[in-house]
Formats: structure tokens, sequence, C-alpha cells
């Protein structure tokens, strides 16, 4: 990323892209590139613009905000997207995070709090209200309780993975090859019935702050 991390809002309500910019940009690390009112204009800018960040709606007049992160992480695999949404419905939140969202907010959260999230999501960070964690991980339990069948080192893979880092990155860390990680990563996920690194470390972190 750049200097300047640059953040694309898409929203169909004028005002409340209003408040969310003039929040962003008072910080001058951070800047409003565009902004959107429908998926198909987001689709669009996302491939023109190459945003660092997309700030998300979950509710559009042309879709919803589940299959945009999906699309947009098919245009631009590197983006960041973020969910605001006044709705905490506990499907919709599992959902998101399986097409890949990077973090998910309700839309009551303190301004000062964006900000924060923005900056950690911008480092690689999955970014989730407390009360969203809470919910994938009743989500996640519904059908697996698997605190005693992973391996050391798939925990340490686990830990890793928590602090972002890539297959090849937790290879070097381990002394292991990266087919390794690959096989090990897949078996975890199987484990505990999770279809992706984001769900993955939301358990995993959640799980050793109960330890």
């Amino acid at each position: 990323m750049s200097d300047i991390t640059k953040i694309l809002l898409v929203d169909d309500h004028a005002v409340v892209r209003w408040g969310i910019k003039s929040v962003i940009e008072r910080n001058p690390k951070y800047i409003v590139c565009a902004e959107a009112e429908t998926l198909e204009d987001a689709y669009e800018k996302v491939k023109d613009l190459m945003p660092d960040i997309v700030i998300l709606d979950l509710k559009l007049p042309d879709g919803d905000g589940v299959t945009g992160c999906r699309k947009m992480k098919a245009i631009l695999p590197n983006v960041k997207v973020m969910i605001l949404t006044a709705y905490g419905d506990d499907q919709i939140i599992v959902e998101s995070i399986r097409a890949g969202a990077d973090g998910f907010l309700l839309k009551n959260i303190d301004s000062n709090k964006i900000i924060s999230a923005i900056h950690d999501v911008s480092l690689g960070k999955s970014i989730y209200d407390s009360a969203v964690i809470n919910k994938v991980i009743s989500a996640v339990r519904q059908n697996n309780e698997f605190d005693n069948v992973l391996s050391n080192q798939e925990k340490k893979i686990l830990d890793l993975i928590c602090e972002g880092k890539t297959n090849k990155e937790i290879s070097e860390r381990l002394f292991i090859a990266e087919k390794t990680v690959r096989n090990n990563v897949t078996k975890i996920m199987k484990k505990i019935n999770v279809n992706n690194r984001t769900e993955a470390a939301i358990y995993w972190s959640r799980q050793k702050s109960l330890f």
C-alpha cells in the first residue's frame, strides 16, 4: 500500500456517505477516492481506481454486500472490504465473512473506532464488532467442538494465520515446506468446519482468549 490509503465508499444514502467521509478525511493518511450508490457503479470504480479499502453497505438497490464483497475480491484480490450495516443477522454475518469480508462493523460504531478499524484492516488484520465475533463463534460451534483435536503444529499455524501471515511466511517461520503448510491449512479448516482463513482466525483468537 502507498502512504495514502485510498477508500471507496459504497452506500445508497448520501448522508451516510458524507458522515463517513468527514470522519475518514480528518486523518491525512486516508482519502476517499470515490463514492458509489450501487454495486454496478462500485465494480467499475474498483476496476478503474483500485482502492485499498472498500467500505460497503450491506443492502444496496441492485444487490447485497455479500455478493458485492465476493465480486470485488474477484476483480481486485488484494482489496480489503469492510461491511458497514445496521443489521446484525447471524446468517448474514457468517455469509459475509465466508465471502471474504475483512471487517464487519455495525453502523452505531463510534467514529473514532471507524478510523481504528480502517488502520487495522490496512495492516492485514480482520476487524469485527464484538457482537459479531460472538455470533460467528456460536455459528461455528453449532457443529464443532475441537479444542483437543488440533496438533501442536496446527495450533502454531493458526497463531500465524491470526497474525495475517501467508503460507510462504508460515513455511519460513516454522521451517516446513509451503506445500505442507497448504495441506495443514486445509486439514485445519476441515476440522473446525470453516471456509476461509478469516473464520479460522476469528475462532482461534476467541479460543485463546478463553485459555
